[in-house]
């Protein structure tokens, strides 16, 4: 079935781009940006995300494309950059991306306050809608955005029907497939008969992606952590330009620096790892004659418990997923998998393959840097060789879906340094246009650990408990249980003297009664 969908998929891909250059692009290439026309034939996905919101119907397809392409040429899309934006635009804070919702989709935010209808800078304004989407659309190639329309603080003078019109029109027409849901906040009563009008520009099928929402409900959508304080949320977030917002990646925790460092980390997790091993061994001597004693957990079962779960995690944890890129191949391809509980879970690992003849520098960035540890974050890869990257939640901070990750990698000459020093001149000097980017999601799967090991792992392995504190308290336990099945004895001896109390009063009156009318 997979292997049909794929072959379908793959033809309606080659009906639409074949028919699009002999049907559209023939004789009228003026009309289009040569580079769309080039992508177009190259672009599998791109493809696929014109036909997915035409059902797959390759004339509507062909029609939609056709639109598409022409605002791309005028708009002048592809060459939009911050300075074609008027400075006074990027400096009010009006349009941004930044943070995500509850999906782990980027927030596109729309602060409706700050507009003002004027004919004469609403061409700016719309560049500066494309300027941020088709910037988006080059880096996450694919990934839908969460649009907050945040009206709160807005007047009469801030309704602009042609504005709002031509940003449904983005994710209808020019961007499609890129909206997960649209969130209107704080919409005052006056909007309402302009919003019926935005319906029916939306369709009936994407009515549905419309949230309306005010104080009490807009964390539905999106966490405390990405909502400003007007909106009930918790994040310290505020505008300013210039540089351009960019939230997405930072420097993680424990970044490498000298070598020696490294090291001496390495030593100092070695030693505590020692010492608790060490600690549950003589715990655990302890701990077989109490299980014994109490009967808990037979020991063949636990050894057939400790082999599933071995070769679970051995499943868990092996990348199968592959990023064939132009430096590197990444493993796994788009999601980093976390554990829900046990530590030993809760590290992803990323593979690093150099697919070149020259070594290849990389460094790994993050939305969360408070979060995590990466191990290495800031090092090279030989030509040929694989490097594992070993990624941890810090401190026992808990994982989220809105946290993302960005694996930077770059060619360097052969004459240079690999050293700590080198690889940090290495990324101030080397052009933009030269460093492969590949973004990874997280997600957190429950713990795959058994519950009779969960119990002998959290139960017994209590450092500041000792085997006769433990038995004691297990005795307690059963001493509680032992109340509680008198209590429920007497419970049930009650309600039968009850029963026949009741059946004995009824003999009675029924009696009775016969007595008096026979």
């Amino acid at each position: 079935m997979a292997e049909y969908q794929a072959q379908n998929k793959a033809k309606l891909i080659s009906d639409v781009r074949r028919r699009f250059e002999a049907e559209y692009v023939t004789d009228k290439s003026d009309k289009y940006d040569p580079r769309d026309v080039e992508r177009l034939q190259q672009d599998d996905n791109w493809v696929e995300s014109y036909l997915c919101w035409r059902h797959n119907v390759v004339d509507e397809t062909l029609k939609m494309l056709d639109e598409s392409f022409q605002w791309r040429k005028e708009m002048s899309v592809n060459d939009l950059t911050e300075a074609s934006i008027p400075r006074w635009l990027l400096e009010i804070g009006g349009i941004y991306l930044h943070g995500y919702d509850k999906e782990g989709n980027k927030l596109f935010w729309i602060r409706v306050k700050y507009h003002i209808k004027d004919q004469k800078t609403i061409l700016d304004k719309k560049k500066l809608i494309a300027f941020w989407l088709e910037r988006y659309a080059k880096r996450e190639n694919g990934k839908p955005v969460t649009v907050m329309f945040d009206l709160s603080e807005t007047g009469i003078n801030s309704i602009d029907m042609d504005f709002v019109r031509f940003i449904i029109n983005c994710f209808k027409v020019y961007y499609p497939k890129y909206l997960s849901k649209m969130v209107i906040f704080d919409m005052p009563w006056i909007m309402n008969a302009a919003f019926k009008i935005v319906k029916s520009w939306l369709g009936p099928e994407a009515v549905s992606l419309l949230k309306f929402t005010s104080k009490n409900d807009v964390q539905d959508y999106v966490s405390v952590e990405y909502l400003p304080l007007h909106m009930g949320g918790t994040d310290p977030f505020k505008y300013s330009y210039p540089p351009l917002v960019d939230d997405d990646f930072q420097t993680p925790l424990c970044e490498n620096g000298p070598i020696a460092s490294e090291d001496e980390a390495s030593s100092k997790e070695d030693i505590e790892s020692d010492g608790k091993e060490t600690l549950e061994t003589i715990s655990n001597e302890e701990q077989t004659a109490l299980v014994k004693k109490v009967n808990i957990i037979e020991p063949t079962f636990k050894a057939e418990e400790n082999e599933k779960v071995d070769s679970k995690m051995k499943a868990f944890k092996k990348p199968l997923s592959v990023f064939k890129g132009p430096l590197l191949h990444i493993s796994p391809a788009e999601e980093l998998y976390f554990g829900s509980t046990e530590p030993e879970e809760k590290k992803a690992l990323i593979t690093l393959t150099n697919v070149t003849k020259n070594i290849v520098a990389f460094k790994v960035r993050t939305t969360a840097p408070e979060k995590y540890r990466v191990k290495p974050s800031n090092s090279s890869c030989d030509p040929g060789a694989s490097v594992d990257i070993v990624v941890s939640p810090h401190g026992g901070l808990t994982v989220s879906a809105q946290d993302r990750f960005l694996i930077m990698a770059a060619e360097m000459e052969q004459s240079s340094g690999t050293g700590p020093a080198e690889l940090t001149q290495f990324w101030k000097e080397v052009p933009r246009n030269k460093v492969m980017e590949h973004r990874l999601r997280c997600h957190t799967v429950e713990s795959i650990k058994p519950t009779t090991l969960t119990l002998k792992h959290h139960a017994f392995n209590m450092s500041d408990k000792t085997s006769e504190d433990l038995y004691l308290q297990l005795n307690r336990l059963l001493e509680s249980n032992r109340k509680l099945e008198d209590q429920v004895q007497h419970c049930i001896w009650f309600q039968q003297w009850l029963l026949s109390l009741t059946v004995v009063s009824l003999a009675f009156v029924i009696s009775l009664f016969y007595l008096l009318y026979s």
